[in-house]
């Protein structure tokens, strides 16, 4: 399969795609064509194992990198690390209302879920091209502790996380610098989410340092990400049987476009709703077509404290019938003024398939409250954003509805104990976090600390 960039100028295998960052052009790769699946086809993936949905679902966008049954024994690795043995369980908290649980995983959230199939994918690719990678990772909270688990201690790979200083969590925090293996290098970064984001593109832009440095990503920027993240959406559904609407909680816009990736594939999905806490941009883009970024605020869900959605080009580039001239026009402008004026047929092919609302640091907490009450279940703020948005569009939205459960509620129990008093039982793994010793880099918010910080600490200056 080849694949395309979404500003129109570059083209690359799969193999390319896992190991690289952006495409050449600054855009985003997507596959030239999606695999189709049909009705038949979907509804038989109910009560397989996720593994073998997931070996089905993704083996078309590997085609030619991998053969199957090095594929197969990836997928397989992978999945087998979670605790729960379907691995993303969906439990009923009313009728027509579903948790997806995605927090199974080694580091109890939904970035696992691709994760532990990308650093297997890595290791395997680096071996048989017979060369190193240093990964930098940008991550407000999940992402970074995700590529960790799935990273540390390979051999030919340097891991490089930057997390905004003072704005994830302790257990956030703490689940990234307490892994201590040498091939592991921790920035606390003076500014947001969004600064270390932009940090990240300015040194993959830097091609002569990136040729050096052999610098890849597995942020959602690489389709990987999005490749993986695709399956659950396909197993939620053949679950229920019928058509849902998913809720998913919305920072970077990655794991919403992977419902929009699934739907193309041939999924029927009734709606996408895009649950954003204060940092509203996206609402604002898709409700009155006006994508303007200001200042990242800190809340209760901090992982979502996003103002520059980096996979939300995807969105705009399929909702442009994949115009990749005016994507490279359209993401020019957005880069000297922060704004962008969506076109109105481009803005209603988007609203044919998202809705979107926010949920404040108020309606957090009132949401973790009202779902302990009526269910028993504690949910984490990121997944209460959810509820809370989801809520304000019940009209909008048709059959069941699956609220994407995207973290533990132990990594928040700041949030928790604010909601209902109490904070929630933590799981062994991660209460020994507080006990161990920590690793980390305190920077300024320049390229220039970062790009200096990544030549020493990966032997390539």
């Amino acid at each position: 399969m080849r694949y395309i960039s979404t500003r129109g100028g570059a083209s690359a295998e799969f193999g390319d795609v896992l190991l690289g960052g952006p495409a050449s052009d600054g855009g985003l790769y997507l596959p030239d064509a999606w695999p189709r699946f049909g009705e038949r086809e979907t509804a038989a993936f109910r009560g397989l194992p996720y593994a073998e949905v997931a070996f089905r679902v993704m083996r078309p966008f590997v085609a030619g990198a991998f053969d199957d049954a090095e594929f197969r024994a990836d997928v397989d690795a992978a999945y087998a690390t979670f605790a729960h043995k379907d691995v993303v369980p969906l439990v009923e908290l009313a009728p027509d209302r579903f948790l997806l649980e995605l927090f199974h995983g080694p580091t109890f959230a939904f970035k696992d879920v691709a994760m532990q199939l990308l650093g297997r994918l890595f290791a395997r690719a680096l071996k048989k091209q017979q060369r190193r990678a240093t990964v930098i990772v940008a991550t407000s909270g999940d992402t970074g502790s995700a590529a960790i688990a799935a990273l540390h201690g390979l051999p030919g790979v340097d891991v490089v996380v930057l997390h905004p200083h003072g704005r994830v969590s302790d257990v956030q925090r703490r689940q990234m610098t307490t892994v201590l293996d040498a091939n592991v290098h921790n920035i606390a970064l003076n500014g947001s989410f969004d600064d270390t984001q932009t940090i990240v593109k300015a040194l993959f832009a830097d091609s002569a340092f990136a040729a050096r440095t052999q610098l890849t990503a597995v942020n959602s920027i690489n389709f990987a990400r999005i490749m993986a993240q695709c399956v659950y959406y396909f197993t939620a559904a053949a679950a229920l049987g019928r058509t849902p609407s998913f809720v998913v909680p919305t920072g970077n816009f990655g794991d919403v476009f992977a419902g929009e990736a699934a739907a193309r594939m041939g999924l029927p999905i009734d709606r996408l709703v895009v649950a954003t806490n204060s940092n509203d941009i996206l609402v604002r883009a898709l409700t009155i077509g006006v994508y303007s970024a200001g200042q990242a605020q800190q809340t209760l869900s901090p992982s979502m404290d996003i103002q520059v959605a980096s996979n939300f080009e995807r969105a705009l580039f399929e909702g442009s019938n994949r115009d990749g001239r005016y994507l490279a026009e359209a993401m020019k402008g957005f880069a000297a003024t922060k704004a962008l004026t969506i076109p109105r047929p481009v803005l209603a092919e988007l609203q044919r398939r998202y809705v979107a609302a926010s949920g404040s640091d108020a309606e957090t907490r009132q949401a973790i409250a009202r779902i302990r009450k009526q269910s028993g279940v504690i949910i984490d703020p990121h997944t209460a954003v959810g509820v809370a948005a989801a809520e304000k569009l019940s009209g909008a939205l048709n059959g069941p509805t699956v609220f994407l459960a995207t973290a533990h509620p132990a990594k928040f129990p700041e949030a928790i104990t604010q909601a209902i008093g109490i904070a929630p039982e933590i799981p062994p793994k991660l209460a020994g976090l507080m006990a161990q010793e920590e690793r980390y880099t305190v920077l300024p918010n320049e390229a220039g600390a970062v790009r200096t910080f990544v030549l020493e600490r990966t032997g390539t200056s």
